[in-house]
């Protein structure tokens, strides 16, 4: 009788389940490694915001702070010219709320001119593509909501460290 050449079952299934084991330890760390980037996508959004308030506020006092993100949003080209309507203070995806697994909002308010803003972040799906919210007001100093939601940002908050 011939001998064959090969693997046997036994052999193949050891190999099966030490690719198992490999990959039992190395999914949760990279879905880890995600939420961290989501985080700190989120917190990096939340500072272009509150350049790009503090900018709206400078460059259109009459009016203040901006009411929403669409607002500083837009395209503007060489032939157009930023508005109260279109600033191009921030790129399209950021204007349009959601980007890297969050969801941005922001509401400027009182006056005219509006003096009082505040801006926040929410995981699009908790513990999925963030677990912290953040916010900011018009003191531009970044805090971390208690919670996976956030709707305002009363400045209680803790400080991003």
């Amino acid at each position: 009788m011939a001998r064959q050449k090969g693997f046997s079952l036994i052999e193949l299934l050891i190999v099966v389940a030490i690719i198992l084991i490999i990959a039992a330890i190395a999914i949760p760390n990279l879905l880890r490694a995600r939420i961290a980037a989501n985080e700190s996508s989120a917190v990096a959004s939340i500072r272009t915001i509150n350049t790009a308030m503090i900018s709206y506020d400078s460059s259109y006092p009459t009016i203040g702070y901006a009411a929403n993100l669409s607002v500083m949003g837009g395209t503007c080209t060489g032939t157009t010219a930023p508005t109260t309507a279109s600033a191009c203070l921030i790129d399209s995806t950021l204007a349009a709320g959601t980007k890297s697994g969050y969801t941005f909002k922001t509401v400027g308010s009182g006056g005219p001119p509006s003096g009082i803003y505040y801006a926040y972040a929410n995981p699009i799906t908790a513990n999925s593509t963030g677990v912290r919210s953040f916010c900011s007001v018009q003191d531009a100093v970044i805090r971390v909501a208690g919670t996976s939601s956030v709707s305002t940002c009363a400045g209680t908050e803790t400080p991003l460290q």
